[in-house]
């Protein structure tokens, strides 16, 4: 009697349920890939052959399990390192120098202050020079432990104010300048400048109405210290400035700093109408010490570090891997996969470039198993089950019916 054929469809049948159960039981494990059992029908091998049409298969066997690497759903989260991959490829992560590959972008930073999966596996990018700019290279092992020590100040070296002047005034009644008298100058304003240690200062600005037509005189001052050189401001009849527009500044300080702190002022853009005065853009480029208040990753894989004194600096970039035939890889657990000969080489770059997906940073990518679809499966493979069981029991019956005859 043929029982082989009942045996090994019971044992194809219990392991496709192995696979279901397996997806069933991942099907909120982010990151993972559902997975399909193959089977495969057996037929015996005769030497002599007897013909195609008298041939009888003698069971089924698996022949593979295969993953599904379709896109799964995209579920926003509150971790700013949290990243969703939106499209093909995979993390590659470092185990002490090993690299494996993995679509859980469930990351945090660890107290070396390399960024992490929740396996200890480090995530691996493109650093950055001293200027902050990415250098592409072999990518190495993230780390944002330097950066979060803080970031060191710069000292103003450009500073740009443009401003309205109303043509309409006529010159002060006070002559004389004065930065305490109010009558000796038409209006002020001020912005904050940095020396080298990152201290504050406030620069002052006053604007005086000549009583030759289209003049400005610019007094500037420095805490208080009052560069005893003014500068004209010329303006033609249309009120746009005809005279030069960059202004040398220099200023003594008693900080500790590098004295004296020397920059220049732009007042291009400023006008004289016949309008109301207005201050219509400051701006410098000093700023204090500050340290890592927060970090954010952009969708091609930028990792920006911000810090309290509002600056933010590039502290690295993610990269992402392809495969030729992803199904080739090998799993190793913890949502993690390794390159095989199967697989190819992986094709490393930088995310939303050639082939590789995007980035959705603050979000993680769902598994891709369908509850549903499964569930139905489980049915169809406990339906296949008991049909196997039932045609041992069939084939006992005959066997024993033989037995019986006499």
């Amino acid at each position: 009697m043929a029982f082989q054929q009942g045996l090994s469809g019971l044992s194809v049948a219990s392991k496709a349920l192995d696979a279901i159960s397996n997806n069933v039981a991942n099907s909120t494990t982010v990151g993972y890939k559902q997975s399909q059992a193959l089977f495969a029908d057996i037929y015996a091998t005769t030497l002599g052959g007897t013909g195609g049409a008298s041939q009888i298969g003698i069971g089924s066997r698996v022949n593979g399990v295969a993953q599904q690497f379709s896109q799964g759903n995209i579920t926003v989260t509150s971790n700013p390192l949290d990243v969703a991959i939106n499209g093909e490829g995979f993390f590659r992560m470092s185990d002490n120098g090993s690299i494996l590959y993995t679509r859980n972008g469930q990351f945090s930073v660890d107290k070396s202050g390399y960024i992490v999966n929740s396996s200890g596996f480090r995530l691996t990018g493109y650093g950055t020079d001293a200027d902050g700019e990415i250098v592409v290279t072999t990518p190495i092992d993230l780390q944002i432990g330097n950066a979060a020590t803080g970031a060191p100040p710069q000292s103003t070296t450009e500073s740009a104010i443009a401003v309205t002047l109303d043509s309409r005034l006529s010159a002060p009644a006070v002559t004389t300048f004065d930065p305490d008298d109010t009558s000796s100058f038409s209006y002020s304003t001020s912005l904050t400048a940095y020396d080298s240690l990152g201290n504050p200062h406030v620069m002052s600005m006053y604007f005086v109405k000549s009583a030759t037509a289209n003049q400005w005189a610019l007094h500037t001052a420095l805490d208080g210290t009052v560069d005893p050189t003014p500068t004209t401001l010329t303006f033609d009849g249309s009120g746009a400035l005809t005279s030069t527009s960059v202004i040398p500044q220099s200023f003594a300080v008693s900080t500790g700093a590098t004295s004296p702190l020397v920059f220049d002022l732009d007042v291009a853009g400023t006008t004289q109408y016949g309008d109301d005065f207005s201050v219509n853009t400051v701006s410098q480029d000093g700023y204090t010490a500050g340290r890592l208040s927060g970090l954010s990753v952009s969708p091609d894989g930028i990792i920006q570090g911000r810090y309290t004194n509002g600056e933010s600096r590039t502290l690295g970039q993610v990269v992402m891997a392809t495969f030729q035939n992803p199904d080739g890889m090998t799993q190793l657990g913890g949502n993690s996969w390794a390159e095989t000969s199967f697989s190819g080489p992986p094709a490393v770059g930088a995310p939303a470039t050639g082939s590789r997906g995007g980035l959705q940073p603050g979000a993680v990518e769902d598994s891709n198993v369908d509850l549903t679809a499964e569930l139905v499966n489980m049915i169809t493979q406990q339906r296949a089950y008991q049909a196997n069981a039932q045609s041992i029991k069939t084939q006992d019956q005959i066997l024993q019916t033989l037995v019986n005859l006499r």
